[in-house]
């Protein structure tokens, strides 16, 4: 792919990525064809900082890991009142650990 593409791709979406995972990122770009280009600027992904405020507004009530897609662990937080509110403080430092992970994982499939 264009490296002006991979350039502006990264500097749009890199807060949607872990760091460390960028150049990992930025490699698998460069060896994309350019018929994925579309597909990969059509994604959608999940913002960790708005998952952050959910998370401390609604996360003993399990909305931030329903909305992250993580039914299980939603449902347990949604029937423990968040662990007692320690699960939920937990969440509070990795529920944006977690979305950026799930937003791998759609990077990921979008390339395969």
């Amino acid at each position: 792919m264009d490296a002006q593409k991979v350039d502006m791709f990264i500097m749009t979406n890199s807060k949607f990525f872990e760091t460390n995972h960028l150049a990992w990122v930025r490699e698998q770009l460069v060896q994309a064809d350019d018929d994925r280009w579309p597909a990969l600027q059509m994604l959608q992904f999940k913002d960790p900082t708005t998952y952050l405020i959910i998370s401390l507004l609604g996360g003993s009530l399990g909305i931030d890991r329903f909305m992250l897609g993580d039914t299980g662990l939603g449902v347990g937080k949604l029937l423990t009142c968040g662990g007692a509110g320690i699960w939920a403080i937990i969440d509070w430092f990795m529920i944006m650990p977690a979305t950026r992970e799930k937003n791998m994982q759609l990077f990921q499939n979008a390339l395969a």
